[in-house]
This record gives C-alpha cells, sequence and structure tokens, in this order.
C-alpha cells in the first residue's frame, strides 16, 4: 500500500468496496449544511511524509505482521463501520490480519493520542476524522497531540454526508417541514449526537441556527446508542454520518427529511 505526501490522496475503492456513502438526496441543501466527514488513515508521529514512502520503498515486504488500526470512537458510528469494511479488505489483500481497536473518549482525541505516541514502524495506524483533526483541537487547544504535526497522511477512504432523520412518529416528512414544526413547538424536540462537540452535534448546532430553530441537544457516548434511542423514540431526530444512519432509514425505523 503505498502512501502519499501532503496534499495527496488516493481512494480506495479498490481495496474496500465504494468511496461514496449515501444517498445525498435524503439532504436538502436549502436548509441543511452537508457536512463532509474526510477520513483520512494516518501514521503516527516522527516520520515525514518522504520519509513514509521512503519506507515503504525499502520495506516491499510489509506487512509482515499484525497491523492495529485505532478507531477512536465506540463500535457502531460511521468511522468504525468503515474501518472494519476496510479492515477486513485489508486483511485479504495484505494476509496480515488488520485488528480493529476501538479507543473512545475526549472526542476522539483519547485514541489520536495513543497512535501519535505508538512506535513510528507503520504498524499501528489512525482512522482519522474531521472530529480528530480538526473539531477536537478547535474545542480543546491543549491536546496532547498535534493534528497537523503527530500524523502523515496515507489514503483518503471516504467522504461520507450526514443524513437528517427523525423518528416516525414526527408528523413531518422533510426539512421545510421539521422547520416548521420545530418553530411553532420550540424546545420540545431533542436530538442525539455521538457527545458534545461531536461531528454531529456541530452539525446540528450549524442547522439550528440556519433555521433559527431551538432543539435540546442529548448527547450520548458514541453515534450508536444516539440512533439506537432515535429509533426507539427517545429521542426525536438525529444528523449524522450515512453508515450509521442509513440502514435504519431504508428499513423504515427512522423516516429521512
Amino acid at each position: 500500500m503505498a502512501a502519499y505526501k501532503l496534499g495527496q490522496r488516493r481512494d480506495l475503492e479498490g481495496i474496500a468496496g465504494a468511496s461514496q456513502a449515501g444517498p445525498n438526496d435524503l439532504i436538502t441543501p436549502q436548509f441543511v449544511h452537508t457536512m463532509t466527514l474526510r477520513f483520512l488513515f494516518a501514521i503516527l508521529s516522527g516520520l515525514s511524509p518522504l520519509m513514509v514512502v521512503n519506507a515503504w520503498a525499502q520495506a516491499p515486504a510489509y506487512p509482515v505482521k499484525t497491523i492495529r488500526l485505532i478507531v477512536p470512537f465506540t463500535p457502531g458510528g460511521s468511522t468504525d463501520i468503515l474501518a472494519r469494511t476496510i479492515g477486513q479488505k485489508l486483511t485479504e489483500a495484505w494476509g496480515q490480519p488488520v485488528v480493529i481497536d476501538n479507543v473512545p473518549g475526549a472526542g476522539g482525541a483519547i485514541g489520536a493520542d495513543k497512535v501519535a505516541k505508538a512506535a513510528a514502524d507503520g504498524y499501528t495506524l489512525l482512522m482519522g476524522h474531521i472530529g480528530t483533526l480538526a473539531i477536537t483541537p478547535s474545542v480543546y487547544p491543549q491536546l496532547p497531540y498535534d493534528p497537523v504535526k503527530s500524523f502523515t497522511p496515507v489514503a483518503w477512504v471516504a467522504r461520507v454526508p450526514n443524513v437528517l432523520a427523525v423518528h416516525p412518529s414526527l408528523p413531518v416528512k422533510s426539512v421545510r417541514e421539521l422547520v416548521a414544526y420545530a418553530k411553532a413547538n420550540p424546545g420540545r424536540l431533542n436530538f442525539g449526537s455521538g457527545g458534545n462537540g461531536s461531528a454531529a452535534h456541530v452539525a446540528m448546532e450549524y442547522f439550528k441556527w440556519r433555521s433559527q430553530t431551538f432543539m435540546v441537544h442529548v448527547p450520548y457516548r458514541g453515534a450508536a446508542p444516539a440512533v439506537s434511542d432515535t429509533v426507539a423514540g427517545q429521542t426525536q431526530l438525529i444528523f449524522t454520518g450515512a453508515p450509521a444512519l442509513m440502514p435504519m432509514v431504508k428499513s423504515g425505523k427512522l423516516t429521512g427529511c
């Protein structure tokens, strides 16, 4: 697997299947700013981009042992789903196990820091995310890692649109109807997210700002429990990554707006 200099990318469509998670038609552009999650494999600190390229060029037998792919979030979210899909394909392609290790906490900072402090041998990888590389550094300026200097990008894995979905009991079928209902019932709608300061939380706060509505945030420890509680009717809506949400929309357990 080739590594690339900063600013370059390679889609893994041939290895991981599709690099697009959708569909986009569930999001209404007039009201929803689609938040793109840019997933990157990033390898740990101490290697410049050129050194990473040279390391692979000088060691064509890579990998020769188990690779640890750290997902800095709980199982069941979009990042975890993508990592497991890619990990399985890479295991088949390389003939070496790619082990998924979920290390959640602090908006992904704990898992990212674990990779940053790991041995610089290419066998500990991070499933990067807009949260760990952009949002969390903005919310927590004193992070133990540098989102730019501590990692070297290897590949752009996927672009994942957020999907806005509501519980079927809510009498809305579109974003326009949701906005009208929220304005008529300020503070009565609850929305879940994977945690305070998560990408899903930021996306929904942006939606509230653009639509001039007031809804109550309910943070969870991960996207999966947030989706589950929306399906159960404990919260009325959720705005998160398509891989975690689309199965519920397709099955009718949630209604896409």
